[in-house]
């Protein structure tokens, strides 16, 4: 049975505000959620980007064992409370057969309740399990319209409109990529001089983080290197992709790094893993990257709550050096 209940009541038709932390899959589905909300009449406040302070008061709130992700997701929620009148935590089981998120999202909606007893947290949620449940992304919308008290016909338009949104972003992002990388495609086969281009390989939620992979992001540019990330790769390619490096990888995010990996491979000069510790699908699927992505270099680089930046400037400084000696073709004599 539905978690959530099989007939929907109209419990979150006083919530005017909706709150979006700014962590995990809002780096994935911001578009989405926030077209959806706005097309059902709801205003959305979402949490400022993550600095120490977020970090610090998710540690905080968290037991050791989480990832650093999940740590400032709940920074992130402590930050939206009192600014709004219900936060959305939907539950993402899957969105169809190898194509899982990480039990955390799941979990997350019991998460935040328990870690937020007692605050007088409101939490609007849905769940997304096409595999167990027969619930996907739509349903799963057209579902938590009706608790805000939003009739078919009008979450249905709002869903499509905000699907529609969602698509845009990611074409446009996809799009500006491959006009970046096509920018930096050797003319008559000489390679020297021209940009690294670096493929940053992290989940959205890392990579695009300023305290996480932008800080990483920020340092190669800051190298003269072209950033490029996986992340950003067309998703539907990239996970077709993908069932050439495995048949049973279990999570759609990270089938969408590897397959953008295989896609890119011929077209940049390095790679730089990324990892927030101690992430359990990375532990895995990267690896297994180390393991069988050959002709590139490859840097792998885990950040947890004690890293600085002393160590990542060496490493990455390091990498770079590497790569430009290669781009020569060897060490010079």
């Amino acid at each position: 049975m539905n978690p959530l209940g099989l007939f929907p009541q109209p419990e979150y038709a006083n919530v005017a505000s909706v709150g979006l932390p700014r962590a995990l899959l809002y780096y994935r589905y911001a578009a989405l959620w926030q077209t959806f909300f706005a097309e059902i009449g709801r205003t959305t406040v979402v949490s400022r980007p993550t600095d120490r302070d977020i970090l610090t008061r998710g540690d905080a709130l968290s037991i050791d064992e989480c990832c650093l992700a999940s740590k400032a997701y709940l920074g992130h929620v402590d930050d939206l409370i009192g600014r709004c009148d219900a936060l959305f935590v939907p539950s993402l089981a899957n969105v169809g057969r190898r194509c899982g998120f990480c039990t955390k999202f799941q979990a997350l909606p019991d998460l935040v309740a328990n870690t937020f007893r007692g605050r007088d947290v409101r939490i609007a949620s849905c769940l997304v399990d096409e595999v167990g449940e027969k619930s996907g992304m739509r349903d799963a919308f057209l579902s938590l319209g009706a608790r805000f008290g939003v009739g078919a016909r009008d979450a249905k338009h709002a869903y499509k409109e905000a699907l529609r949104a969602q698509t845009r972003a990611d074409r446009a992002a996809a799009h500006e990529q491959e006009r970046l990388l096509a920018s930096l495609a050797p003319s008559h086969g000489q390679s020297a001089g021209r940009p690294l281009a670096i493929l940053l390989v992290a989940h959205p939620y890392v990579a695009h983080d300023p305290c996480f992979g932008g800080q990483i992001a920020e340092l190669l540019d800051g190298m003269g290197c072209v950033v490029a990330f996986a992340d950003e790769c067309d998703h539907d390619e990239a996970l077709r992709a993908s069932f050439d490096f495995s048949e049973t990888l279990p999570w759609l995010v990270n089938r969408e790094l590897v397959g953008a990996i295989t896609l890119l491979h011929d077209r940049i000069d390095g790679i730089v893993l990324v990892s927030a510790f101690p992430c359990g699908p990375d532990s895995m699927t990267d690896d297994a990257i180390l393991r069988c992505i050959q002709g590139k270099p490859i840097l792998n680089l885990t950040i947890d709550a004690q890293s600085g930046t002393a160590g990542l400037e060496t490493r990455v400084e390091s990498f770079v050096d590497i790569l430009r000696y290669q781009q020569k073709g060897g060490y010079v004599r």
